[in-house]
């Protein structure tokens, strides 16, 4: 599904309208019309990519730089880079002293983050239109200038924090590792998808300064990045200041870019995950999918939407209203650029039987390989979801982050409007149950999280499993 769009508060309150009006046989809606996604594209000759979008609807813009880089790029032994140089990149650059990034931003009022992915890391800063040129000076800076002062005590420090964020988001999160053990169990040890973004404890320990600036000098160049400057701004001034900040940082080498194909399971692999930071079980299902790059990623995000999109939707009717069993059921289609896995995963109610739950899920997929949905369901996912992404483009760092997904990987920063939201509005009943049938029909995972030492509430204990516990000497099989 898009990930963020929007509209004039007119369109967006039409849209609402027309989502809460009732759909019944044969009646007319009125169609729900995309923004005009305004832009002008150019590249320095050094390579950057360079998006220009003026919206003078609030005195601010966003200056937002996106790096064709993620976990994928990284090799086994040396993953959490990118991870890693997130961090590092706010750690000051050669005229800009450690620190100072942060604070002149946050002093000017503005807001200021990055964020990395399998496929993309980024950095962007908000600011009051005023602050413009102080933004782009700052990106630049540590684009041009962040290696000569990368010491091996600012990658130490930086190396901690990452560390105490995975402690914070994996080993100490109830069922945390399943980040690790979802991606282990779909792809082969080789497979650039098959570990997580932040990356294993043990190759951030052996990162040295030189493993990581050879990353930085490949990845963080300006022909592997786009800028895209959104919001309140002079165009003229904007362009000049890209060219003077910008401009005189060289080029890097050539990008090669791992070849991933989708992936396949032989069989189902039935996982046990046991935590003693946990009260409660958790059930999930995973199948193996494909990328962004595919023509069936939206209709398996359709898919997605018929089964948990609300509590109409079948899985969380049967499950969260009808039956009980579960306070919370979500189903969602995780695409990377050039892989992906379709998940339902199920919060149960206390004392509720995983084995029942995994056979009511079981029913229900059944039901969507079987036949199509019905076009009401088609309907219904369809307008909610192009609500959505029309309304999720209000700010202008949405607005900059779509515009940068829409080039990054698909070399067209209006993917969004020119191609992704015409082919939803076109998506069929039929086509929901081709990639139901294409999918969901084959091997797949189910993991049953439970409290440590509760292995008797797992779904059907009496198949054969495969306890994937993280501190064991060696997976545990049943």
């Amino acid at each position: 599904m898009p990930k963020s769009h929007a509209a004039r508060p007119l369109q967006i309150a039409a849209a609402l309208l027309t989502l809460a009006a009732p759909i019944v046989a044969g009646a007319q809606s009125t169609p729900i019309a995309s923004p005009k996604l305004q832009v002008e594209r150019y590249t320095l000759p050094n390579g950057l990519t360079v998006l220009l979008s003026e919206d003078k609807s609030t005195p601010v813009v966003a200056v937002d730089l996106w790096y064709h880089v993620g976990s994928k790029n990284e090799k086994p032994g040396r993953t959490g880079f990118a991870h890693l140089f997130e961090h590092v990149m706010f750690e000051g650059s050669e005229h800009v002293p450690d620190g100072e990034h942060l604070k002149l931003v946050e002093a000017a009022g503005g807001d200021i983050n990055g964020s990395t992915t399998s496929d993309r890391t980024n950095y962007y800063d908000v600011v009051p239109s005023s602050e413009l040129e102080t933004a782009l000076w700052l990106e630049s800076d540590r684009m041009g200038y962040l290696l000569p002062v990368l010491t091996a005590d600012k990658l130490n420090t930086q190396r901690d924090v990452v560390k105490n964020e995975r402690r914070q988001r994996v080993d100490n999160q109830p069922f945390g590792s399943q980040a690790d053990i979802i991606p282990a169990a779909i792809y082969p040890a080789t497979n650039p998808y098959s570990w997580s973004v932040i990356g294993s404890m043990a190759d951030l320990s052996a990162a040295s300064v030189d493993d990581v600036k050879e990353f930085f000098r490949t990845y963080y160049a300006p022909n592997n990045a786009t800028l895209a400057i959104v919001g309140d701004f002079d165009p003229a001034k904007t362009k000049a200041w890209i060219a003077k900040y910008f401009g005189t940082i060289p080029s890097g080498p050539a990008i090669t870019r791992p070849v991933v194909a989708p992936t396949t399971l032989s069989e189902n692999k039935r996982l046990v995950l046991e935590d003693s930071k946990a009260r409660l079980p958790q059930l999930m299902f995973v199948w193996p999918t494909v990328g962004t790059d595919s023509p069936d990623a939206l209709a398996l995000q359709g898919l997605a939407s018929v089964l948990t999109r609300d509590r109409t939707s079948r899985l969380a009717k049967l499950l969260v209203y009808d039956r009980q069993l579960a306070t919370n059921v979500n189903a969602r289609s995780g695409s990377d650029e050039n892989t992906g896995e379709f998940y339902i995963r199920v919060s149960p109610r206390p004392n509720a039987s995983l084995t029942e739950i995994e056979r009511l899920v079981d029913s229900v997929v059944t039901s969507m390989v079987a036949a199509p949905p019905t076009e009401r369901e088609v309907e219904r996912l369809k307008k909610t979801t192009l609500v959505g992404a029309i309304s999720g483009l209000q700010s202008v760092l949405d607005k900059a982050e779509e515009l940068l997904d829409g080039q990054t990987f698909f070399g067209n920063p209006t993917y969004l409007t020119d191609v992704e939201l015409p082919a939803y509005r076109a998506l069929s009943p039929a086509d929901v149950h081709r990639v139901a049938l294409k999918y969901l029909a084959t091997p797949h995972i189910v993991l049953s999280m439970v409290p440590a030492g509760k292995l008797d509430l797992i779904a059907n204990p009496q198949l054969s499993y495969t306890n994937v516990t993280p501190g064991a000497a060696a997976p545990a099989s049943k």
